[in-house]
Order: C-alpha cells, then sequence, then structure tokens
C-alpha cells in the first residue's frame, strides 16, 4: 500500500526548496506518475469482494493491447504543429483541436453557441388562430405557408445527413469538425422548428413531409441536392485523388452555396414577407432565427471552400470552376421555377418577377464569394430589407423577442 505520508513529506521538501507557486517541479511530476501508475495497477488486483463476473472483467483488461487502440486513431502520435493541419487530407491527429490554424471556424463554433435557441420558445397562439380563420389568410397565403414548411421540412434533414455521413468524415481539420457538430445540431432544431409550425397548425403532416416525393417544384431541389450525396456518403468513399477531392469539392459547393446558399432564400422571403405584414407572426420569428443560422452555415462553407481552393490549387481548375458555375446556375433556374410554383400570381408585396432578379442577385453573390464571375450583370436587390436581416452586425437585438429566455448549463437546476 501507497505511503501519501511519505509522498507529502517529499513534495513539502521541493516546495521549500523553490518550486514556483502553481507549478509543479519535474521530480514531483514523475513522483506522481509513478505513485498514479501503482494505484492504477493496484486497482487491478483481484479481491475476495469482486465477483465473478468482475474477476472476468479485470482478466480481459489484462489482455488489452493499447498500441492496438492507439493504431486505429488517424493521424500520427506525435503533438500537432498548426503548419501540419489542413483542410482535407490531412494525416495529423484529428483529436488534437489546439493549436488552431483557422481561428475564424473555431469563432463561427462559439457564435453558433451564442445564437442557440429552441422552437418551443416561440408563442404560436396568434398563428393558431389566423390559420383557423375562414377569413385570415388569403389562398395564396396559406399556399406559400404550406409549400414552404413542405420543402424546409425535409430539406434540413438532407443537410443534416449529408454533415454526418459523409462531410464530417472527410474534412480533416478538428476545429472546422467543431463547427461542423454544431451545424448538424442546428439542422435538426431547424426540422423540429419546422414540425413544431406543422404540429401547432394542425396540418396534414403526411401531406407536408411528404410533397418533396409529391409536388415537382419541390422534388426538382431535393433530388438535384441528394446526388451530390450518393458518392461521397459511401462508406468506402475516401479523398487522396484529384477526382475524388474534386467530389468532395462538389458536395461543398452544393451544398453550402446552393442548398443553403440560394434554394432557402424564395421561402425565407416570402415568410419573413408575412411576418413583416402581422400575419403568421409565429413561423415567421422561427424562421428569422432559422436565416440567422443558415447565414452562419453559408458564410462557413464559404470559408472552407475558398481553404480548400488554396491548400489544393491544382483542383480549382477551369473545368471545375465551369462545373461550379453550372451548379449554381441550375439551382437559381430551379429556385426560379419554384418561385413560380409557389407564387403564380402577387402576393405579399411581391411577385414572380420580383423573386426571379432577387434570385440572380443572390447568384451572383455566391459566385463571386468563391472567385467566379457573375452571370447576371446588373441586377440588383429588390428586396433590400432582406440584406438587413441577413446582416448579423444588425442584428444585435435579434432575440428581445424571446418568449423564454435560454438559460446556459450553469444556471439549469438539475434538482
Amino acid at each position: 500500500m501507497l505511503s501519501w505520508d511519505e509522498f507529502d513529506k517529499e513534495e513539502s521538501e521541493a516546495t521549500a526548496k523553490g518550486t514556483n507557486a502553481g507549478q509543479a517541479s519535474d521530480a514531483t511530476m514523475d513522483r506522481l506518475d509513478s505513485a498514479g501508475g501503482a494505484a492504477a495497477l493496484e486497482a487491478r488486483a483481484v479481491t475476495s469482494a469482486d465477483s465473478a463476473a468482475v474477476v472476468r472483467a479485470k482478466a480481459a483488461l489484462d489482455e488489452l493491447d493499447i498500441a492496438e487502440g492507439l493504431a486505429e486513431l488517424e493521424g500520427s502520435a506525435a503533438r500537432v504543429a498548426v503548419d501540419e493541419k489542413r483542410m482535407i487530407n490531412c494525416r495529423a491527429d484529428l483529436n488534437q483541436l489546439v493549436p488552431f490554424k483557422y481561428d475564424w471556424a473555431w469563432q463561427k463554433y462559439l457564435d453558433g453557441c451564442a445564437n442557440h435557441w429552441m422552437p418551443q420558445e416561440v408563442n404560436m397562439t396568434a398563428d393558431i388562430a389566423l390559420w383557423k380563420s375562414a377569413e385570415g389568410l388569403t389562398d395564396d397565403e396559406r399556399r406559400i405557408v404550406m409549400r414552404n414548411l413542405g420543402f424546409f421540412s425535409t430539406a434540413d434533414s438532407l443537410v443534416a445527413n449529408n454533415l454526418a455521413l459523409a462531410v464530417y468524415r472527410l474534412i480533416t481539420n478538428p476545429e472546422c469538425r467543431q463547427y461542423i457538430l454544431r451545424q448538424a445540431f442546428e439542422e435538426a432544431i431547424h426540422t423540429h422548428a419546422y414540425q413544431y409550425c406543422i404540429e401547432s397548425l394542425g396540418m396534414d403532416e403526411g401531406e407536408i413531409f411528404n410533397m418533396y416525393h409529391e409536388i415537382p417544384s419541390v422534388a426538382k431541389k431535393a433530388a438535384w441536392g441528394l446526388r451530390y450525396t450518393r458518392s461521397i456518403s459511401d462508406p468506402e468513399f475516401d479523398t487522396g485523388t484529384v477526382e475524388t477531392d474534386k467530389e468532395l469539392l462538389r458536395n461543398l459547393i452544393a451544398y453550402y452555396c446552393v442548398l443553403e446558399g440560394i434554394f432557402f432564400y424564395c421561402g425565407f422571403t416570402q415568410i419573413l414577407s408575412m411576418g413583416r405584414r402581422n400575419k403568421m407572426t409565429g413561423v415567421a420569428e422561427q424562421f428569422q432565427y432559422i436565416l440567422r443560422d443558415e447565414s452562419m452555415h453559408l458564410n462557413f462553407g464559404i470559408d472552407v471552400i475558398n481553404q480548400i481552393k488554396i491548400e489544393n490549387p491544382h483542383l480549382w481548375d477551369a473545368e471545375m470552376k465551369e462545373e461550379a458555375t453550372q451548379m449554381i446556375l441550375q439551382g437559381t433556374q430551379l429556385e426560379i421555377e419554384y418561385a413560380r410554383d409557389t407564387m403564380p400570381r402577387g402576393v405579399l408585396g411581391m411577385n414572380a418577377a420580383m423573386m426571379e432578379d432577387y434570385l440572380k442577385f443572390i447568384a451572383n453573390r455566391r459566385l463571386s464569394q468563391i472567385g467566379l464571375k457573375e452571370e447576371y450583370p446588373g441586377t440588383t436587390n429588390p428586396f433590400p430589407w432582406m440584406s438587413e436581416i441577413m446582416d448579423l452586425k444588425k442584428e444585435k437585438n435579434f432575440f428581445e423577442t424571446r418568449v423564454i429566455e435560454y438559460q446556459t448549463g450553469g444556471a439549469l437546476s438539475w434538482d
């Protein structure tokens, strides 16, 4: 049995010889390591109080080869230097979060945590009364609400699946992975929010959640995104060649620049315009929160795409630039068709032609953000109020409308 009296005596002597306060001497650390190792071995010893099952467990651990377990961890066993970190194809230990190479990724993770919200915090009473009132909304407005809940209720699930099943595994930077985990959780909150709206309004859940199969303008957008997930979600898929690296880059452009960067904007504009007219204010408030999250997702994705281009310039050749341009233009065309389907006549102070201009304006931004030429020169934004909503720096008081203040972990009661 170890004598802690002797250990404490030696430690006191070391301290008396001038060890700095708050900093153990090498000798003290060595003695702690030795004592801790001995104590751990002693804990493994079989005693008379051990049941047969406990004895078997200890015996099995005696056979454990820690070298075999460590070999399963990707990357080297050495401490990671900042210069060794890369966005893709990094062989350094992915479990070593610091030192950071991409401070912007960690800051986005912190910002995401600060923006936390839950759907139940939004009061839906006024929405329910308006939805149930025969005179509450026009047929055009009801159609817009249903179409958008139909698309968004599954779109965020598609994004979350892509993150969890493909992107997280293939991005080899730990601070970016940290943000991706946060984003995946936010996508789950968004899907929860749509379900909360659908349930609160008493809609047919089967009809709404199956629109991405049944409504052509919704189904086309979902199908377009899914084809960019198919190959990289294969567990056998891995980066490391020019073609597979390009395949991952295509996926990132499809999901960040198009799915989240274009496909969401017609619906967001329609619902937020409704909220500006004091209609469906609970749904609109949740869409505001979601738009805030999605704006951060988009900015993160753009940074990741551009960082991959910087670190792997050979991937961003003329062929890849043309592919990326075509992806954004195809996404824009699908969203224009969706706008015409959801808004065949003027409503909410807008019409399909105005929405088409807005989507072309957004497409120009996406192209320029990843270093491509704008394809709709001279297009202007017909909805400047949307830019104000998306400008996070102008949303300092965004959460003043919350019904229930969010509690941090330290404030929660576990009784």
